[in-house]
């Protein structure tokens, strides 16, 4: 990348480019209820939005095979219903255009498997704005940001001083300063500003139409 040019964009993708709630939450009481487990009290599911899913099966039920059956129930449901009921975050469309006319390279690293983000891009018309999209394989393998964002410099010959990761969680943050990149954190996701203050955000950006700012 020459001295000028704009500096790449990394998206995660739950949170930040699109609001899959619906469709997560949904797919995971499906899970519980097939596996006969209670979900804890007051139901709300929000932290498992971001985090790899595994891990957070794992704080639901602990045994190892549970959590692979969890998994193949979710995965069952998630990929026939559950990644379209989604839906793309107000300003997003308009803040990508605006970061490909300035010259960003964008990309998109997310803990879900590569190819549910892929489709989820496409299903919505965003996938063209991205020079690569990056995710977990089935097996959990990636699923780690840290990792995934190592992987994602060296396939895609970035320069992390000239690069950003902008995610709503602080597993966005803390894989940005393992890997040496700027870490923009996004107030619109499920992340709290002080989480995102906490793992080392740079900044924390209030809206979508903030996002060009970075490139200053």
């Amino acid at each position: 990348m020459s001295p000028g040019a704009a500096p790449a964009l990394v998206f995660d993708l739950d949170g930040t480019l699109t609001d899959p709630r619906e469709g997560i939450e949904g797919c995971v009481r499906l899970a519980m209820e097939r596996l006969g487990r209670p979900l804890p009290a007051g139901g709300d599911l929000r932290w498992m939005i971001g985090p790899p899913l595994r891990e957070s099966f794992s704080r639901l039920l602990g045994s190892p095979a549970e959590v692979e059956k969890a998994l193949a129930l979710y995965r069952e449901r998630y990929a026939s219903q559950g990644l379209y009921e989604n839906r793309v975050i107000p300003g997003i469309p308009e803040a990508l255009e605006a970061l490909e006319r300035a010259g960003a390279p964008l990309y998109v690293a997310t803990s879900k498997p590569a190819d549910f983000a892929r489709e989820i891009l496409k299903y919505f018309g965003l996938a063209a704005r991205f020079r690569g999209v990056h995710g977990s394989g089935h097996d959990g393998s990636l699923a780690d940001k840290s990792e995934l964002l190592k992987r994602l410099l060296e396939v895609e010959g970035l320069d992390p001083a000239r690069a950003w990761m902008v995610g709503d969680r602080e597993h966005d943050i803390r894989g940005a300063r393992a890997n040496a990149l700027a870490g923009a954190g996004v107030a619109w996701g499920y992340g709290s500003r002080e989480e995102l203050l906490a793992a080392g955000a740079r900044v924390v950006l209030e809206n979508p139409g903030q996002l060009p700012d970075l490139l200053d």
